[in-house]
């Protein structure tokens, strides 16, 4: 061994020893926290990248909004040098975006009720219940996740015009049911799952039948579950443009009537953006407020027992 080698070994040593040469219990535990410090930093920067790549283009589009038509063509990506707050009224007036509000209010609510009720009837049936034919249908479900829906759009249409429900807000709801049902039986069916069948078996000894057992124990305690679908259910509803356009040709969701704002030879830029920051509004609101059932939710099932 070298002289090098014996000094730099004294050295590691000596940085692991406290005051009188004494060996420092607490350095292991000092550079496992270094450690991990650096682990999150490093996990930190690109998450703080990718979440500030996704809130640049909300926040430009209000600057953009707040802008008057002149402050837009003269300087694009400035702030505003005069705030005003007219494009927005002017939006919400000009293209009628109350009605296209309600009517997405409707759709949605409509939509997201009905995917609440069969995913969760779904989800009980396939995790609890014991049925020939019950993994193949929970495969079956999971294999239609992976269809695109744009695969489907012809036939889908000629369905709808067939049912007679084209240009009917009814039409749109139970699209938006059976678009989004597989993911919603899948995340409903995975919570089941975690819970244990002795509460079901218990209440069938006490005389409940399926319906009962399904309203009083399994909707209890599958209620974050399905606040959390039913926030995700909220936001693909309401931020869809392909199906609302498809269905809804006369009665306009918001997101789609947006499109108004445009014209034919030349767009109004910052009333543009003050449509689209008006139809971002509510689903940033739901978004700010349940922020950790969205976070819990893509971890739901994940743990058995």
């Amino acid at each position: 061994m070298s002289g090098t080698d014996i000094i730099d070994s004294g050295t590691t040593h000596a940085g692991m020893r406290g005051r009188g040469g004494a060996p420092d219990p607490h350095a292991p535990r000092r550079m496992r926290f270094n450690r991990e410090r650096l682990t999150l930093w490093l996990c930190a920067i690109p998450m703080g990248i990718l979440a500030l790549s996704t809130i640049l283009p909300l926040l430009f589009a209000g600057s953009i909004g707040m802008k008057t038509k002149r402050d837009f063509v003269l300087n694009r990506f400035a702030l505003p040098d005069h705030i005003t707050f007219a494009n927005f009224g002017e939006a919400w007036n000009r293209a009628h975006l109350a009605d296209y509000f309600m009517t997405s209010v409707v759709v949605t609510a409509g939509a997201v009720f009905l995917l609440l009720l069969v995913s969760s009837l779904a989800g009980y049936g396939l995790a609890m219940l014991r049925f020939r034919g019950r993994r193949l249908m929970f495969y079956v479900i999971l294999a239609s996740m992976m269809i695109p829906i744009q695969v489907i759009l012809v036939p889908f249409y000629q369905l709808m015009i067939t049912l007679n429900l084209v240009n009917t807000r009814i039409g749109l709801i139970l699209s938006y049911t059976a678009f989004f049902t597989p993911f919603s039986v899948y995340l409903m069916t995975a919570y089941y799952a975690t819970i244990p069948r002795e509460l079901a078996e218990a209440a069938t000894i006490d005389g409940a039948n399926l319906l009962q057992i399904w309203r009083h124990v399994m909707l209890p305690l599958g209620r974050p579950a399905l606040l959390t679908l039913g926030i995700l259910n909220t936001l693909y509803c309401w931020n869809d443009v392909l199906i609302a356009l498809l269905v809804l040709q006369d009665q306009r969701t918001i997101m789609v009537g947006i499109g108004a704002l445009r014209g034919e030879f030349n767009t109004n830029i910052p009333l543009l953006a003050a449509g689209i920051v008006l139809a971002a509004l509510p689903v940033l609101a739901i978004f700010l407020v349940f922020q950790r059932q969205i976070v819990n939710g893509v971890t739901v099932g994940a743990v058995k027992g």
